[in-house]
Protein backbone atom coordinates (compact mmCIF):
# COMPACT_ATOMS: atom_id res chain seq x y z
CA UNK A 1 0.00 0.00 0.00
CA UNK A 2 1.36 3.46 -1.16
CA UNK A 3 0.77 6.92 -0.01
CA UNK A 4 1.19 9.65 -2.75
CA UNK A 5 2.94 12.88 -2.53
CA UNK A 6 3.20 15.45 -5.51
CA UNK A 7 5.44 13.63 -7.42
CA UNK A 8 7.30 11.58 -4.47
CA UNK A 9 5.83 7.75 -3.82
CA UNK A 10 6.46 6.62 -0.46
CA UNK A 11 6.04 3.33 1.33
CA UNK A 12 4.51 3.03 4.87
CA UNK A 13 8.08 1.89 6.62
CA UNK A 14 9.37 4.83 6.11
CA UNK A 15 9.18 8.58 8.08
CA UNK A 16 7.83 11.44 5.83
CA UNK A 17 8.66 15.39 6.71
CA UNK A 18 7.99 18.62 4.57
CA UNK A 19 11.64 19.20 5.36
CA UNK A 20 14.48 17.14 6.89
CA UNK A 21 17.22 18.94 8.36
CA UNK A 22 20.73 17.61 8.95
CA UNK A 23 22.80 18.91 11.47
CA UNK A 24 21.13 20.76 14.42
CA UNK A 25 23.79 23.51 15.43
CA UNK A 26 22.34 27.38 14.74
CA UNK A 27 21.32 27.07 10.93
CA UNK A 28 19.74 23.57 11.47
CA UNK A 29 17.70 24.71 14.58
CA UNK A 30 16.56 28.15 13.03
CA UNK A 31 15.49 26.41 9.73
CA UNK A 32 13.56 23.77 11.59
CA UNK A 33 11.73 26.18 14.38
CA UNK A 34 10.71 28.66 11.87
CA UNK A 35 9.38 25.76 9.32
CA UNK A 36 7.37 24.45 12.11
CA UNK A 37 5.87 27.94 13.08
CA UNK A 38 5.18 27.49 9.48
CA UNK A 39 3.11 24.88 9.73
CA UNK A 40 5.46 22.28 8.25
CA UNK A 41 6.16 18.50 9.37
CA UNK A 42 9.90 19.46 10.54
CA UNK A 43 12.88 16.30 11.34
CA UNK A 44 16.10 17.37 12.78
CA UNK A 45 19.28 15.28 12.74
CA UNK A 46 21.82 15.80 15.09
CA UNK A 47 25.04 13.45 15.80
CA UNK A 48 25.81 14.85 19.00
CA UNK A 49 24.14 17.68 20.92
CA UNK A 50 21.42 19.97 19.86
CA UNK A 51 22.96 23.06 19.51
CA UNK A 52 25.68 22.14 17.82
CA UNK A 53 29.16 23.87 18.19
CA UNK A 54 28.47 27.17 18.82
CA UNK A 55 26.02 26.03 22.10
CA UNK A 56 28.75 24.07 23.17
CA UNK A 57 32.02 24.07 22.17
CA UNK A 58 32.39 27.52 20.18
CA UNK A 59 30.58 30.93 21.22
CA UNK A 60 28.42 30.44 23.93
CA UNK A 61 31.44 28.76 26.01
CA UNK A 62 34.05 31.33 24.62
CA UNK A 63 31.90 34.47 25.53
CA UNK A 64 31.27 33.16 29.21
CA UNK A 65 35.25 32.84 29.53
CA UNK A 66 35.62 36.52 27.93
CA UNK A 67 32.79 37.76 31.04
CA UNK A 68 34.93 36.52 33.68
CA UNK A 69 38.29 37.93 31.53
CA UNK A 70 36.22 41.14 31.94
CA UNK A 71 35.97 40.94 35.86
CA UNK A 72 39.06 39.68 36.05
CA UNK A 73 40.53 43.32 34.45
CA UNK A 74 37.44 45.42 36.31
CA UNK A 75 38.59 43.74 39.74
CA UNK A 76 42.59 44.33 38.79
CA UNK A 77 42.23 47.61 37.93
CA UNK A 78 39.54 48.91 40.32
CA UNK A 79 41.43 51.70 41.87
CA UNK A 80 40.96 53.21 38.52
CA UNK A 81 37.09 54.45 39.44
CA UNK A 82 38.18 54.59 43.14
CA UNK A 83 37.81 51.51 44.30
CA UNK A 84 39.56 49.22 46.15
CA UNK A 85 39.49 45.19 45.60
CA UNK A 86 42.28 42.92 46.14
CA UNK A 87 42.69 40.58 42.84
CA UNK A 88 44.19 36.85 43.84
CA UNK A 89 43.91 34.93 40.91
CA UNK A 90 41.08 33.36 38.53
CA UNK A 91 39.41 29.89 40.00
CA UNK A 92 39.22 28.38 37.27
CA UNK A 93 36.64 25.34 38.46
CA UNK A 94 34.22 28.36 39.77
CA UNK A 95 34.45 29.77 35.85
CA UNK A 96 33.83 26.50 34.45
CA UNK A 97 30.72 26.26 36.81
CA UNK A 98 29.62 30.02 35.43
CA UNK A 99 30.26 28.56 32.06
CA UNK A 100 28.11 25.87 32.50
CA UNK A 101 25.87 27.41 33.90
CA UNK A 102 25.08 29.14 30.98
CA UNK A 103 25.71 26.59 28.71
CA UNK A 104 22.83 24.13 30.56
CA UNK A 105 20.47 27.01 30.64
CA UNK A 106 20.54 27.70 26.98
CA UNK A 107 20.62 23.90 26.09
CA UNK A 108 17.62 23.46 28.65
CA UNK A 109 15.62 26.48 26.21
CA UNK A 110 16.25 25.25 23.21
CA UNK A 111 15.41 21.91 23.57
CA UNK A 112 11.66 23.15 24.97
CA UNK A 113 11.15 25.07 21.99
CA UNK A 114 12.25 22.01 19.85
CA UNK A 115 9.88 19.99 21.81
CA UNK A 116 7.22 23.02 22.01
CA UNK A 117 7.23 23.67 17.92
CA UNK A 118 6.93 19.31 17.63
CA UNK A 119 9.86 19.45 15.47
CA UNK A 120 11.21 15.92 15.73
CA UNK A 121 14.34 15.21 17.05
CA UNK A 122 16.39 12.55 15.61
CA UNK A 123 19.84 11.14 17.32
CA UNK A 124 22.45 10.04 15.11
CA UNK A 125 24.93 10.76 12.26
CA UNK A 126 23.05 11.32 8.93
CA UNK A 127 24.10 10.61 5.74
CA UNK A 128 22.01 12.06 2.19
CA UNK A 129 20.95 8.73 0.78
CA UNK A 130 19.10 10.00 -2.12
CA UNK A 131 18.38 13.60 -3.20
CA UNK A 132 15.17 13.01 -0.58
CA UNK A 133 16.12 10.78 1.94
CA UNK A 134 18.64 11.17 5.16
CA UNK A 135 19.32 8.05 6.83
CA UNK A 136 20.09 7.69 10.21
CA UNK A 137 20.96 3.76 11.65
CA UNK A 138 18.00 1.71 10.69
CA UNK A 139 15.60 5.33 9.98
CA UNK A 140 14.93 6.70 6.49
CA UNK A 141 13.75 10.22 7.04
CA UNK A 142 12.01 10.94 3.66
CA UNK A 143 11.40 14.95 2.91
CA UNK A 144 9.96 16.47 0.40
CA UNK A 145 12.81 19.12 0.76
CA UNK A 146 16.34 18.44 2.37
CA UNK A 147 18.34 20.85 4.61
CA UNK A 148 22.26 20.34 4.82
CA UNK A 149 23.47 21.96 7.98
CA UNK A 150 26.55 19.91 9.36
CA UNK A 151 28.84 22.94 10.58
CA UNK A 152 32.50 22.57 10.41
CA UNK A 153 35.44 21.80 12.81
CA UNK A 154 38.69 23.23 13.36
CA UNK A 155 41.37 23.11 10.79
CA UNK A 156 44.58 21.30 12.16
CA UNK A 157 47.58 21.50 9.68
CA UNK A 158 47.87 18.04 9.87
CA UNK A 159 48.33 18.02 12.98
CA UNK A 160 47.25 16.13 16.12
CA UNK A 161 45.27 18.25 18.58
CA UNK A 162 44.34 17.53 22.23
CA UNK A 163 47.47 17.29 24.18
CA UNK A 164 49.67 20.23 23.92
CA UNK A 165 48.89 21.09 20.56
CA UNK A 166 44.84 22.35 20.96
CA UNK A 167 41.99 23.54 19.33
CA UNK A 168 39.90 25.51 20.39
CA UNK A 169 37.23 23.34 21.66
CA UNK A 170 40.02 21.73 23.65
CA UNK A 171 41.39 25.21 25.44
CA UNK A 172 37.62 25.98 26.61
CA UNK A 173 37.64 23.32 28.92
CA UNK A 174 41.19 24.14 30.58
CA UNK A 175 40.49 23.66 34.25
CA UNK A 176 43.67 25.94 34.99
CA UNK A 177 45.30 28.89 33.50
CA UNK A 178 48.06 27.99 31.38
CA UNK A 179 51.12 30.32 32.86
CA UNK A 180 51.73 30.76 28.62
CA UNK A 181 50.61 30.19 25.12
CA UNK A 182 51.25 30.36 21.70
CA UNK A 183 48.15 31.06 19.33
CA UNK A 184 48.64 30.30 15.67
CA UNK A 185 46.56 32.65 13.69
CA UNK A 186 45.39 36.27 14.29
CA UNK A 187 41.99 35.67 13.19
CA UNK A 188 38.27 36.11 15.19
CA UNK A 189 39.45 33.23 17.38
CA UNK A 190 42.70 33.75 18.07
CA UNK A 191 42.49 36.74 19.17
CA UNK A 192 39.61 36.19 21.38
CA UNK A 193 41.25 33.75 23.10
CA UNK A 194 45.11 35.70 23.15
CA UNK A 195 42.32 38.43 25.14
CA UNK A 196 41.22 36.35 27.81
CA UNK A 197 44.50 34.18 28.44
CA UNK A 198 45.90 37.62 28.93
CA UNK A 199 43.28 38.69 30.85
CA UNK A 200 43.35 35.87 33.26
CA UNK A 201 47.18 35.75 33.77
CA UNK A 202 49.02 34.13 31.18
CA UNK A 203 51.80 35.28 29.42
CA UNK A 204 50.20 35.63 24.90
CA UNK A 205 52.14 35.37 21.51
CA UNK A 206 50.14 35.53 18.57
CA UNK A 207 51.87 34.42 15.31
CA UNK A 208 50.42 35.16 12.11
CA UNK A 209 51.42 34.99 8.81
CA UNK A 210 49.50 38.13 7.21
CA UNK A 211 50.56 41.59 7.78
CA UNK A 212 47.90 42.76 10.44
CA UNK A 213 45.29 40.95 12.84
CA UNK A 214 42.05 40.44 12.10
CA UNK A 215 42.95 40.47 8.61
CA UNK A 216 39.55 40.96 7.45
CA UNK A 217 38.72 44.37 9.11
CA UNK A 218 39.44 47.27 8.42
CA UNK A 219 42.51 48.42 8.20
CA UNK A 220 42.29 51.08 11.18
CA UNK A 221 39.82 48.93 13.34
CA UNK A 222 43.40 46.68 12.69
CA UNK A 223 45.84 48.88 13.29
CA UNK A 224 44.12 49.86 16.59
CA UNK A 225 43.45 46.45 17.96
CA UNK A 226 47.34 45.79 17.75
CA UNK A 227 48.04 49.07 19.38
CA UNK A 228 46.01 48.09 22.23
CA UNK A 229 47.04 44.43 22.44
CA UNK A 230 50.64 45.27 23.14
CA UNK A 231 49.91 47.95 25.73
CA UNK A 232 48.36 45.09 27.14
CA UNK A 233 51.81 42.98 26.74
CA UNK A 234 50.35 41.02 24.23
CA UNK A 235 52.97 39.87 21.71
CA UNK A 236 52.27 40.01 17.97
CA UNK A 237 54.23 38.56 15.51
CA UNK A 238 52.82 39.17 12.02
CA UNK A 239 54.45 38.42 8.59
CA UNK A 240 55.30 35.88 10.23
CA UNK A 241 54.90 31.84 9.17
CA UNK A 242 54.73 28.83 11.58
CA UNK A 243 57.37 26.40 10.55
CA UNK A 244 56.47 23.26 12.83
CA UNK A 245 56.08 22.22 16.53
CA UNK A 246 57.31 19.37 18.87
CA UNK A 247 55.33 18.76 22.25
CA UNK A 248 56.65 16.79 25.51
CA UNK A 249 55.12 16.50 28.70
CA UNK A 250 55.80 20.30 29.77
CA UNK A 251 54.66 22.06 27.03
CA UNK A 252 55.44 22.26 23.05
CA UNK A 253 58.28 23.84 21.40
CA UNK A 254 56.97 26.12 17.94
CA UNK A 255 59.57 27.48 14.97
CA UNK A 256 58.72 29.76 12.61
CA UNK A 257 60.06 30.34 9.31
CA UNK A 258 62.14 33.12 9.74
CA UNK A 259 64.04 31.18 12.15
CA UNK A 260 62.54 31.95 15.79
CA UNK A 261 61.95 29.57 18.44
CA UNK A 262 59.10 29.64 20.97
CA UNK A 263 58.40 27.63 24.05
CA UNK A 264 54.97 27.78 25.62
CA UNK A 265 52.37 25.63 27.67
CA UNK A 266 50.31 25.56 24.73
CA UNK A 267 50.28 26.02 20.96
CA UNK A 268 46.42 27.00 20.41
CA UNK A 269 45.73 25.99 16.50
CA UNK A 270 43.08 28.90 15.57
CA UNK A 271 43.41 29.28 11.78
CA UNK A 272 39.69 29.15 10.87
CA UNK A 273 37.19 25.74 10.47
CA UNK A 274 36.62 23.67 7.95
CA UNK A 275 33.40 22.76 6.28
CA UNK A 276 32.05 19.58 7.76
CA UNK A 277 30.73 17.44 4.57
CA UNK A 278 33.23 14.92 3.84
CA UNK A 279 31.78 11.30 3.98
CA UNK A 280 28.46 12.14 4.60
CA UNK A 281 26.73 11.29 0.72
CA UNK A 282 26.96 14.80 -0.29
CA UNK A 283 28.81 13.98 -3.68
CA UNK A 284 27.55 10.95 -4.42
CA UNK A 285 24.40 12.65 -4.78
CA UNK A 286 25.58 14.84 -7.43
CA UNK A 287 26.74 18.05 -4.30
CA UNK A 288 28.93 19.86 -5.77
CA UNK A 289 31.62 20.82 -3.37
CA UNK A 290 34.49 23.38 -3.87
CA UNK A 291 37.24 22.92 -0.82
CA UNK A 292 34.74 21.16 0.70
CA UNK A 293 32.00 23.89 1.30
CA UNK A 294 28.67 23.26 -1.10
CA UNK A 295 28.02 25.62 -3.65
CA UNK A 296 24.90 26.73 -3.57
CA UNK A 297 23.10 29.75 -5.70
CA UNK A 298 22.21 33.13 -3.77
CA UNK A 299 19.30 31.31 -2.51
CA UNK A 300 21.20 28.41 -1.11
CA UNK A 301 20.00 25.75 -3.42
CA UNK A 302 22.00 23.21 -4.08
CA UNK A 303 20.82 22.92 -7.70
CA UNK A 304 20.01 18.94 -6.66
CA UNK A 305 16.19 18.18 -6.52
CA UNK A 306 15.25 19.95 -3.33
CA UNK A 307 18.26 20.17 -1.38
CA UNK A 308 19.03 23.66 0.17
CA UNK A 309 22.36 24.40 2.64
CA UNK A 310 22.97 26.66 5.05
CA UNK A 311 25.86 27.65 7.50
CA UNK A 312 29.53 26.97 7.54
CA UNK A 313 29.68 24.28 4.92
CA UNK A 314 28.56 27.61 2.48
CA UNK A 315 31.36 29.72 1.60
CA UNK A 316 31.49 33.17 3.88
CA UNK A 317 31.68 34.30 6.98
CA UNK A 318 31.45 31.83 9.36
CA UNK A 319 29.11 32.76 11.72
CA UNK A 320 26.60 31.41 14.07
CA UNK A 321 23.87 34.38 13.38
CA UNK A 322 24.60 34.07 9.31
CA UNK A 323 23.57 30.56 10.11
CA UNK A 324 20.59 31.58 11.68
CA UNK A 325 19.65 33.94 9.43
CA UNK A 326 19.91 31.30 6.83
CA UNK A 327 18.15 28.74 8.16
CA UNK A 328 15.15 31.27 8.59
CA UNK A 329 15.86 32.26 5.31
CA UNK A 330 15.50 28.55 3.66
CA UNK A 331 12.58 27.74 5.45
CA UNK A 332 10.73 31.30 4.14
CA UNK A 333 11.97 29.87 0.69
CA UNK A 334 10.56 26.69 1.01
CA UNK A 335 7.07 28.12 2.19
CA UNK A 336 7.05 30.29 -0.94
CA UNK A 337 7.67 33.69 0.89
CA UNK A 338 10.29 35.11 -1.34
CA UNK A 339 12.77 35.96 1.46
CA UNK A 340 15.19 39.27 0.97
CA UNK A 341 18.94 37.91 0.34
CA UNK A 342 21.23 39.40 2.78
CA UNK A 343 24.92 40.23 1.09
CA UNK A 344 27.89 38.84 2.93
CA UNK A 345 29.39 41.91 3.47
CA UNK A 346 25.87 43.39 5.07
CA UNK A 347 26.08 40.70 8.10
CA UNK A 348 26.84 42.01 11.42
CA UNK A 349 30.32 40.84 12.77
CA UNK A 350 31.63 40.92 16.16
CA UNK A 351 34.58 40.01 17.93
CA UNK A 352 34.43 39.81 21.60
CA UNK A 353 38.14 40.69 22.61
CA UNK A 354 39.40 43.53 24.34
CA UNK A 355 39.05 46.18 22.90
CA UNK A 356 35.67 44.84 21.15
CA UNK A 357 35.51 44.89 17.28
CA UNK A 358 31.72 45.57 15.67
CA UNK A 359 31.61 45.92 11.66
CA UNK A 360 29.16 45.56 8.89
CA UNK A 361 29.59 46.49 5.01
CA UNK A 362 32.30 47.44 3.81
CA UNK A 363 35.94 48.21 4.91
CA UNK A 364 37.41 51.51 3.49
CA UNK A 365 39.49 49.71 1.58
CA UNK A 366 37.26 47.75 -0.26
CA UNK A 367 34.79 50.44 -0.67
CA UNK A 368 37.67 52.39 -2.65
CA UNK A 369 38.12 49.31 -4.80
CA UNK A 370 34.13 48.88 -5.87
CA UNK A 371 33.68 52.96 -5.95
CA UNK A 372 36.85 54.35 -6.75
CA UNK A 373 39.28 55.95 -3.92
CA UNK A 374 38.41 59.40 -4.96
CA UNK A 375 34.06 58.94 -4.03
CA UNK A 376 34.61 57.68 -0.65
CA UNK A 377 34.96 59.76 2.32
CA UNK A 378 34.81 58.80 5.99
CA UNK A 379 34.78 60.12 9.37
CA UNK A 380 35.63 58.52 12.76
CA UNK A 381 34.08 59.48 16.42
CA UNK A 382 36.91 58.94 19.05
CA UNK A 383 35.97 57.37 22.40
CA UNK A 384 38.45 60.27 24.18
CA UNK A 385 35.61 62.92 23.11
CA UNK A 386 32.85 60.66 24.83
CA UNK A 387 31.83 61.01 28.12
CA UNK A 388 30.50 57.73 28.88
CA UNK A 389 33.49 56.12 27.57
CA UNK A 390 36.12 57.83 29.74
CA UNK A 391 33.32 56.75 32.60
CA UNK A 392 34.86 53.20 31.59
CA UNK A 393 38.24 53.90 31.03
CA UNK A 394 37.68 53.15 27.03
CA UNK A 395 39.66 53.85 23.96
CA UNK A 396 38.58 53.06 20.37
CA UNK A 397 36.67 54.76 17.64
CA UNK A 398 33.54 54.48 15.49
CA UNK A 399 34.21 55.23 11.63
CA UNK A 400 31.63 55.58 8.60
CA UNK A 401 32.59 54.67 5.35
CA UNK A 402 30.07 56.85 2.94
CA UNK A 403 30.01 57.33 -1.05
CA UNK A 404 30.21 60.57 -1.59
CA UNK A 405 26.60 62.24 -2.35
CA UNK A 406 25.39 58.75 -1.61
CA UNK A 407 24.97 56.02 1.75
CA UNK A 408 26.84 54.66 4.26
CA UNK A 409 28.40 51.57 2.92
CA UNK A 410 30.66 50.36 5.97
CA UNK A 411 30.17 50.58 9.50
CA UNK A 412 33.21 49.92 11.96
CA UNK A 413 33.88 50.05 15.86
CA UNK A 414 36.93 49.37 18.04
CA UNK A 415 36.41 49.83 21.88
CA UNK A 416 34.81 48.52 25.09
CA UNK A 417 31.19 46.94 24.34
CA UNK A 418 31.14 48.37 21.15
CA UNK A 419 29.71 45.12 20.13
CA UNK A 420 26.26 46.46 21.36
CA UNK A 421 26.21 49.29 18.68
CA UNK A 422 26.39 47.08 16.00
CA UNK A 423 22.34 47.17 16.08
CA UNK A 424 22.62 50.97 14.69
CA UNK A 425 25.45 50.11 12.36
CA UNK A 426 23.62 47.26 10.14
CA UNK A 427 20.31 49.16 9.96
CA UNK A 428 22.20 52.13 8.54
CA UNK A 429 24.22 49.87 6.50
CA UNK A 430 21.19 47.64 4.83
CA UNK A 431 19.12 50.26 4.67
CA UNK A 432 21.33 52.32 2.51
CA UNK A 433 21.06 55.35 5.14
CA UNK A 434 22.92 58.57 4.10
CA UNK A 435 24.50 60.50 6.75
CA UNK A 436 21.88 63.44 6.74
CA UNK A 437 19.38 60.71 7.56
CA UNK A 438 21.41 60.01 10.74
CA UNK A 439 22.69 63.38 11.54
CA UNK A 440 19.10 65.14 12.75
CA UNK A 441 18.64 61.98 14.95
CA UNK A 442 19.19 62.20 18.86
CA UNK A 443 21.53 59.73 20.20
CA UNK A 444 20.99 59.99 24.01
CA UNK A 445 23.81 61.33 26.66
CA UNK A 446 25.89 60.20 28.06
CA UNK A 447 26.11 57.03 26.13
CA UNK A 448 28.62 55.58 23.72
CA UNK A 449 25.54 55.42 20.90
CA UNK A 450 26.87 59.08 20.73
CA UNK A 451 29.77 58.33 18.34
CA UNK A 452 27.92 57.32 15.77
CA UNK A 453 25.62 60.44 15.65
CA UNK A 454 29.04 62.49 16.17
CA UNK A 455 30.42 60.17 13.10
CA UNK A 456 27.16 61.05 10.98
CA UNK A 457 27.28 64.52 11.44
CA UNK A 458 30.87 64.63 10.62
CA UNK A 459 30.06 63.20 7.40
CA UNK A 460 27.20 65.18 6.96
CA UNK A 461 29.13 68.74 7.07
CA UNK A 462 28.69 69.69 10.20
CA UNK A 463 31.05 68.09 12.67
CA UNK A 464 29.98 68.94 16.43
CA UNK A 465 33.27 68.25 18.54
CA UNK A 466 35.36 67.37 15.82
Amino acid sequence: MRCHLKTWEFTLSEDLFDIVVLGGGNGGYACALRAANLGMAVALVEADKLGGTCLHRGCIPTKALLRAAEVADTVRESTAWGVTATFSGVDMLKVKEFQSEVIDKMYRGLQGLVKARHVELVSGRGYLTSPDTITVGDRVLRGKHIVLASGSFTKNLGMHLGTRIIGSEHALFLDYVPSSVVILGGGVIGVEFASLWKSFGADVTIIEALPHLVPNEDTDVSKGLEKAFKSRGIKILTNTRFAAATEDASGVNVSTEDGQQLRADYLLVAIGRAPNTADMGYESQGISLNRGFVTTNERLHTGVGNIYAVGDIVSGPQLAHRAMMQGIFVAEEIAGLHPQVVPADNIPRVTFCEPEIASVGLTEEKAKEIYGAENIETAKSNMLGNAKSQMLRATGFVKLVQVKGGSIVGFHALGQRMGEQIGEGQLMVNWEAEATDLAFLTHAHPTQNEMIGEAAMALAGKPLHG
